[in-house]
C-alpha cells in the first residue's frame, strides 16, 4: 500500500502533530505553517489528507478552520480526533534560573486564552505575543536563548526544542480537550478500530434568502421530528453583511441513513443551501506524559 502524505499544522511537536501521529502512525507527516496552507495542501492535491484544529473545550471553535471550509475549500471530513490538551510554561535552559523575569510570552492565540487566569495573575504586565502554533512558539524560544522569553505549549515541544518546563498545567480549567478535523478530497470515512461514540455528520446551512420569520425553527424541526440528535449548532458570519449567518450543525447520524437523506432533501425544499462535510468517526488520543 502506498504511503499517504498527511499535512498538519506544524511545526513538529504541535498539538496537531501529536494528534496526526496518533491516527497516522505509518504515513508521511508534512508540517505546514498555517491552517489555510494546511487545507490548501489537500485541496490542491499536494497531500492526501490534512489535519487541522477545529474546536477547543475552553475557547470554542477555531473560526479560521470553519470559515475556510465554508468559503474556500470543497473538502470532506473523514475522521475526527479528540485530544487532551496540557499547557506548560517553558524557557530556554539558560534562562531556567531567572525564568520569573521573562519579558515576553509566546504561543498560539487559543493557548494564551486557555491560560488567561494564570497569565493575568502571574505575569499580568508581561506582553503576550501570538504565534501560528504552540510548537512554533517553542521553536522561536529555542532559537533565541539570549532573550529571556517563554513559550506555552506541550511537553513534546519542550523535548523537541530542548526547552525547560518551569510551570506545568497552567491552563485555567482541568478539562481541556481539542477536536481536530481530518480532511480529504474524497468522501471516504476512515474505519479504524477504537473509534468512540456514534458516527457524526457535519452540515453547513444557509437560511432561505427571503428572511422569513421562524426559518431557523423550521431548520431545527427538520431534525427534531426525525429524532436526529444534534451535538452542536453554531452560527458564523456569511461575510456579506451584518446579521447574515450560516449555521454549522453536527448530527449524530450517518448521512447515508434514510432519515438523514430525508432531512437534507427537506432542508433544500425549504430553500436552504446545504453543504455536507460528510460522515465520520471520532478517535481519542491518550494523555501525554509530562516531560522532565
Amino acid at each position: 500500500m502506498d504511503t499517504k502524505k498527511v499535512a498538519f499544522l506544524g511545526p513538529e511537536a504541535s498539538f496537531t502533530h501529536l494528534a496526526s501521529k496518533a491516527l497516522f502512525q505509518d504515513e508521511l507527516l508534512v508540517p505546514t505553517r498555517t491552517i489555510p496552507e494546511c487545507i490548501e495542501a489537500v485541496a490542491n492535491g499536494s497531500v492526501d489528507i490534512a489535519v487541522v484544529p477545529l474546536e477547543n473545550a475552553l475557547e470554542g471553535t477555531v473560526p479560521l478552520t470553519i470559515d475556510y471550509l465554508f468559503h474556500e475549500a470543497n473538502l470532506y471530513v473523514i475522521a475526527e480526533i479528540q485530544a487532551p490538551i496540557e499547557q506548560h510554561l517553558m524557557v530556554h535552559p539558560t534562562n531556567k534560573k531567572n525564568w520569573e523575569e521573562i519579558t515576553t510570552i509566546y504561543s498560539h492565540p487559543h493557548a494564551l486564552a486557555q491560560c488567561h487566569k494564570y497569565l493575568y495573575y502571574r505575569f499580568g504586565k508581561v506582553p503576550l505575543e501570538q504565534s501560528t502554533s504552540t510548537a512554533a512558539a517553542a521553536k522561536y524560544v529555542s532559537e533565541n536563548k539570549e532573550l529571556c522569553i517563554a513559550a506555552i505549549g506541550n511537553s513534546s515541544a519542550a523535548s523537541e526544542y530542548n526547552l525547560a518546563i518551569v510551570e506545568q498545567n497552567i491552563h485555567d480549567f482541568h478539562f481541556n480537550h481539542t477536536r481536530f478535523f481530518v480532511l480529504s478530497k474524497k468522501n471516504l470515512c476512515i474505519q479504524e478500530s477504537g473509534h468512540i461514540g456514534q458516527m457524526k455528520t457535519t452540515v453547513m446551512i444557509t437560511l432561505p434568502k427571503d428572511d422569513r420569520s421562524g426559518a431557523l425553527h423550521q431548520v431545527l424541526s427538520v431534525f427534531a421530528w426525525r429524532q436526529l440528535n444534534l451535538s452542536k449548532i453554531e452560527s458564523r458570519p456569511l461575510k456579506t453583511g451584518l446579521g447574515q449567518y450560516f449555521f454549522v450543525i453536527d448530527v449524530l447520524e450517518d448521512e447515508k441513513m434514510p432519515m438523514m437523506i430525508g432531512a437534507i432533501e427537506e432542508l433544500k425544499a425549504l430553500g436552504c443551501d446545504v453543504k455536507s462535510l460528510g460522515s465520520y468517526n471520532t478517535y481519542e488520543t491518550e494523555k501525554e506524559a509530562p516531560s522532565e
